[in-house]
């Protein structure tokens, strides 16, 4: 069934468990993320980022993501991840996206407040859900994971909250966008005086790469929301190494391929605890 993320992260919260947003660049990791849901009686979080749009554009991936949120078993936030313009915000919106990220966090201040709170304007109109980032989360394969500079201050993460209406709020504490170079060293003391301050749940970006105690961590810390997308990507890599090396077809190893994933997805579920929650 296909809901907002206030469906499923409310109970997150309350419960101290993590939902998972696992991207879906293609039909293959659609299948995968939406099985694995459905045999754990998980609630999921699919879709795809801004970043991700030259890999599947909106036009072509949205139907299948939607369409498969619709008749799945257990509830699904379809999600737009990462937006970086306006226009692309207002674009998942009119697709049927039940939830859009409005990434403002690496421009002036001001600015993300004001963007932000306009896109919340107009998609609570509708009925979707919003997640706002302050702080900046960076990518592991060109930045300094441990830039302080960039984490998330809990004086702005109440300001941020307060002035734009968010649902959720991404923030920054020490992970990273991509493959890790070196051991990412998350502040949970930070994470833990931003979640008694405010209010919406919490949400953590760059989660491939963490170790199952980072991640244990952080969603007892107050993180109700993961996103994973690389660990996704090496699984389905390793899948059709696998199909290869067993000399399978290309639609065995296409299954390979998802059940790879799948894997994937059904593992991080457990980590996070959303088994059984659907």
């Amino acid at each position: 069934m296909l809901v907002n993320l206030n469906c499923v992260l409310a109970d997150a919260q309350k419960n101290k468990y993590g939902v998972g947003l696992f991207n879906t660049t293609d039909t293959d990791m659609l299948q995968a993320a939406i099985e694995a849901a459905e045999e754990l009686r998980s609630p999921i979080i699919i879709g795809t980022a801004e970043i991700l749009l030259p890999y599947g554009e909106l036009e072509l991936i949205a139907p299948s993501v939607i369409a498969a949120a619709k008749r799945a078993s257990v509830p699904v936030v379809v999600h737009y991840d990462h937006g970086l313009t306006f226009e692309r915000c207002m674009e998942a919106l009119r697709l049927g996206f039940s939830s859009i990220m409005f990434d403002g966090s690496a421009g002036d201040h001001d600015k993300n407040i004001a963007d932000t709170a306009e896109i919340v304007k107009i998609a609570h109109s509708f009925g979707v859900t919003v997640e706002g980032e302050i702080g900046h989360v960076g990518e592991a394969s060109n930045e300094d994971n441990d830039a302080t500079d960039m984490y998330t201050k809990v004086s702005e993460a109440v300001e941020y909250q307060k002035a734009t209406g968010v649902d959720a709020l991404a923030v920054s504490i020490g992970t990273a966008h991509g493959a890790y170079k070196s051991k990412p060293k998350l502040d949970f003391n930070r994470l833990s005086d931003i979640r008694a301050a405010v209010p919406v749940p919490l949400v953590l970006h760059g989660g491939s790469g963490l170790t199952d105690d980072d991640f244990r961590r952080s969603i007892a810390c107050g993180i109700s929301k993961v996103n994973i997308f690389t660990d996704l990507c090496v699984a389905g890599i390793e899948g059709a190494k696998a199909g290869i090396a067993d000399n399978i077809g290309y639609l065995e190893t296409r299954n390979r391929k998802v059940e790879y994933i799948r894997n994937e997805v059904k593992k991080k579920m457990m980590l996070f605890g959303s088994a059984g929650r659907a």
